[in-house]
């Protein structure tokens, strides 16, 4: 692949929160997935366990956990951030105002977009899901894989006209998902993905988020290669 058909494809990625209700075939999932594993880890550990819930599956979790989430206290694996700060607020401030103004949410109505927000516990209307997890004894350097096996899954989904968004917040329900996933209390879990073929029509794909200028992430030291 060139660098400019790869970037192509990172910028045909979006988090995507209206799904069409089309099933997507086992052969597409199983292609995901393939290539999703071909990530690096550490040691080549290879970290993640997924579990797919397809059809009327997701259906039955779609209820199941929204009934959940509208009772019952979050109780998360892993700690959310302690704040965002800086450019980590700003950014994140800019995400959810677009996301608000593009569903007709005005600014200050905390209901709505406390409603927008539950709208991760229905999935999003998707017809698949996969749930990740990975071993408590691996500890924080599991994530960070797990974490590249989410852009791997994301990406090769993106390649064959597959939407999807990853979503921390159904982490927040983490023991009502290892018990409807039959897991044991040693896997620590970390997101879902929701993913389908995108509803264009849907107001909330109608936004894409921008990216920070590198001057603002990058140092870089040592001479410049002469060119």
């Amino acid at each position: 692949m060139q660098y400019d058909d790869f970037t192509a494809l990172l910028g045909a990625r979006y988090s995507c929160r209206g799904f069409r209700s089309d099933p997507v075939s086992e052969d597409t999932i199983t292609k995901i997935l393939t290539a999703a594993q071909k990530v690096p880890s550490w040691c080549n550990a290879q970290p993640w366990q997924v579990d797919v819930t397809m059809g009327t599956e997701t259906d039955r979790l779609r209820e199941a956990l929204y009934s959940h989430a509208m009772t019952a206290a979050q109780t998360p694996d892993v700690p959310w951030p302690s704040a965002y700060t800086g450019a980590h607020q700003s950014r994140r401030k800019r995400c959810g105002l677009q996301l608000y103004d593009s569903v007709g949410v005005e600014r200050g109505d905390r209901a709505a977009s406390a409603r927008q927000m539950t709208e991760n516990f229905h999935l999003f209307g998707a017809p698949c899901f996969a749930l990740l997890t990975a071993p408590a004894e691996l500890g924080p350097y599991a994530y960070l894989d797990c974490g590249g096996f989410i852009t791997g899954f994301t990406l090769a989904a993106a390649s064959l006209g597959i939407a999807s968004i990853p979503q921390a917040a159904v982490a927040a329900y983490a023991p009502f998902l290892r018990d409807w996933f039959d897991l044991p209390d040693d896997r620590i879990v970390l997101c879902g993905i929701s993913f389908g073929y995108a509803d264009e029509t849907h107001p909330a794909n109608g936004f894409r988020t921008s990216r920070a200028p590198l001057d603002e992430w990058v140092r870089l030291s040592g001479q410049k290669e002469k060119t």
